[in-house]
Parts: structure tokens; sequence; C-alpha cells
């Protein structure tokens, strides 16, 4: 029988549930999926496992840093800045969302 990680279930859970148009951090998923401080360097990875498993339209780009600083590799910045405009998601030249604390769900 295979092992489940309720944790990794979870973390997928609440990301698939972010609402268009806003974005919460990586240690708020850790967090509210009942792992500790390091568990959100672990986010990431197990969006990535469960992409592998087949799970479609992830919302990566609704993961940001606990500043508000996105993340964006220059290979996909230009599809990566317009997911955030068609989601009204405004970014600033220092590529942390503008309006941070309201674009965060209550």
């Amino acid at each position: 029988m295979k092992k489940r990680n309720l944790f990794s279930e979870r973390v997928l859970e609440l990301v698939l549930s972010i609402p268009k148009g806003r974005v919460t951090t990586y240690g708020r998923i850790a967090r509210q999926a009942g792992g500790g401080t390091m568990a959100a360097q672990s986010i990431t990875a197990i969006l990535w496992k469960a992409e592998q498993r087949g799970v479609k339209n992830i919302p990566y780009h609704r993961i940001v840093y606990a500043d508000g600083r996105i993340w964006v590799d220059p290979k996909r910045r230009g599809e990566r800045l317009a997911l955030y405009k068609k989601e009204g998601i405004q970014i600033g030249k220092d590529d942390k969302v503008v309006d941070f604390k309201k674009k965060l769900p209550q």
C-alpha cells in the first residue's frame, strides 16, 4: 500500500484554491497545510511532483515570497507577467505585487 503524504495533498488543495486575482505566500501555504517554518521550502517541489503526476493548471504565479516579490525566470518572464496582467495583479518595477497585502486572501 502506498503511503499518503497528507501535507503534500493539503498543499496542492490550498494552491488550487487560490482565487484568480489573488496571491499568497509560500509560508502561508506551508502553515495552512500544517507544516513548520522550513516547510515553505518544499512547496515548489511538491507542486512539481503533482504536475508530473498529471495535475494541470497549477497557478504557480499566485505564490509569491513573503515580501510580495514574484519569482520569474528570464525565459518565462513575458508569459508570467501576462498572467498577472490578465488577473488584474499589478507588478511594480521591483518585481513586487502592488498593494500586496490587499491581494492576500483573508
